[in-house]
């Protein structure tokens, strides 16, 4: 899916971030002939389902260690593998197979079109942590906002029917190196490189500029760098798949990312289901869907130090004339957090999400529970989200939490709008602050959430709501109490 795609719904998501300007509020107005899709037709989550259609392949079979591959653990075998997706994906698509061993690869691999990289019983991928390796730099986006950095561990650009399938293991081997980056290190971390990403997206400089990496990139072929040859310190997702259509992700376990572990980009049809997902370092988030549409996470295991599935559709301005995330449903699933959120939506969602449907979910633990996200610079919109049907064993702070103030600020005015939520048949046993916490700013309210049947068992405060419109609660029960409207 190119980015130009659902420029209508990025457009009409950026009409709140545009307050503070005369010459945006202006531009707005040009543009306020353009349809929220979410205000002229809701979409159901039964056409939601309908659209996801799951990848095909031939039935033809590509063998690594027919190209070399060891499969020893100890033997370099990312060649040999990356021969076989280039030879299936040239001969007109299928399955290449990784049968039982360990298999080595230092260095990304980068699916094609029609291939289908099935893990057999047995089999253990793991990814060498050199981040020389990883180059050259591609196209990514990264913390939401787009840039070239080192190559995610597995890859995929403008490619259509992909799938990673199968019962074996995929390992980043994050602990070995990858999590130095994060803090530390003698300074030789992502702490500089952040800020600097983000004032770039902002000020909307071209993306050609924005290389990060080793600092060097060759964009027209010239032999000439076009970075600044500096060394900088981004960790790479495990997986991301930038601007692909129909995409099957099941079976397998992973662990050991070194920033977020699942990542889709600028997707569209994507199902991702029987997974097993563990611990990577900070930032490890299990599932995230960034400006993606027609999306199905079903049945799931995930453990990871940050937030389980999280719902993105990019950061501030680099983001609000690129497309949202839109029609998703994530369904039985099992998650666990340590430091994060059990489900949450941002808090880069500055595209703007819509037509979000979560069902049958269990958190075993959580910081959050669920969680609306976002601050002040991001703009953009949250709308029309149903969630049913979650049971919560314990929050630490929050149980159910709407926030305009997530940190990382830098001190923009651009309030983004929520707005239509329902939230039924939620059981959360203990939150150890806030039972359910929704707060907006004053310039822009939270506004038209439904609760109804909600049993929150022990939390020291039940409800804080601030800069709301049209919190609407049934049968709330909290710390046995019957909350009325």
């Amino acid at each position: 899916m190119k980015q130009g795609k659902s420029l209508t719904l990025a457009s009409s998501f950026k009409t709140t971030a545009v307050k503070s300007s005369f010459l945006l509020s202006f531009c707005l107005l040009l543009l306020c002939s353009v349809p929220f899709p979410g205000d002229s037709a809701h979409v159901s989550k039964k056409q939601i389902l309908q659209n996801i259609k799951v990848p095909v392949f031939p039935n033809r079979i590509f063998k690594p260690k027919a190209f070399g591959a060891q499969g020893d653990g100890q033997n370099d075998d990312r060649g040999a593998i990356q021969a076989a997706i280039e030879a299936c994906t040239q001969q007109g698509g299928g399955q290449v197979l990784l049968e039982p061993g360990t298999y080595l690869s230092n260095g990304p691999l980068h699916l094609k079109t029609g291939v289908n990289l099935h893990l057999a019983a047995g089999c253990q991928l793991l990814f060498g942590v050199n981040p020389a390796d990883y180059t050259p730099l591609v196209k990514v986006r990264w913390e939401g906002t787009v840039c070239y950095n080192y190559s995610p561990l597995i890859y995929a650009y403008q490619q259509k029917n992909l799938a990673i399938s199968g019962p074996g293991k995929i390992d980043g081997q994050t602990e070995k190196f990858w999590h130095a980056w994060k803090k530390g290190n003698n300074g030789k971390n992502q702490d500089a490189d952040k800020p600097t990403l983000r004032q770039m997206g902002n000020d909307q400089v071209a993306e050609t500029t924005r290389i990060f990496g080793n600092g060097f990139y060759d964009h027209n072929g010239d032999g000439q760098n076009d970075g600044d040859g500096k060394a900088h310190y981004l960790r790479p997702d495990l997986i991301q798949f930038y601007a692909c259509e129909n995409i099957l992700l099941e079976d397998f376990s992973i662990k050991g990312s070194p920033f977020w572990t699942i990542h889709p980009v600028f997707c569209k049809n994507i199902t991702a289901r029987k997974l097993k997902i563990g611990k990577g370092t900070t930032n490890d988030d299990g599932i995230d869907p960034d400006s993606c549409e027609d999306v199905l996470i079903e049945d799931c295991e995930i453990h990871t130090n940050d937030d389980p599935i999280s719902i993105k559709a990019g950061r501030d301005q680099d983001a609000w004339q690129r497309p949202g995330s839109r029609n998703i449903v994530v369904r039985r699933c099992r998650v666990s957090s340590e430091v994060g959120n059990g489900f949450c939506i941002g808090s880069e969602m500055s595209g703007g999400v819509e037509n979000v449907f979560v069902e049958n979910y269990y958190i075993k633990t959580a910081d959050n529970g669920i969680n609306f996200k976002c601050n002040l610079d991001r703009g953009g919109a949250i709308r029309q989200v149903a969630i049913e049907n979650v049971k919560m064993d314990s929050c630490g702070k929050h149980g159910i939490l709407f926030q305009m103030d997530y940190h990382s600020y830098r001190g923009g005015n651009f309030p983004p709008d929520f707005q239509g939520f329902k939230l039924r048949k939620i059981n959360i046993a203990q939150s150890g602050r806030v039972g359910i916490k929704i707060v907006g700013v004053p310039s822009q309210s939270i506004r038209d959430v439904a609760l109804e049947n909600v049993v929150i068992v022990k939390t020291p405060l039940a409800t804080e709501f601030k800069h709301t419109e049209g919190v609407r609660m049934k049968k709330v029960w909290v710390n046995g109490a019957n909350l009325k409207p």
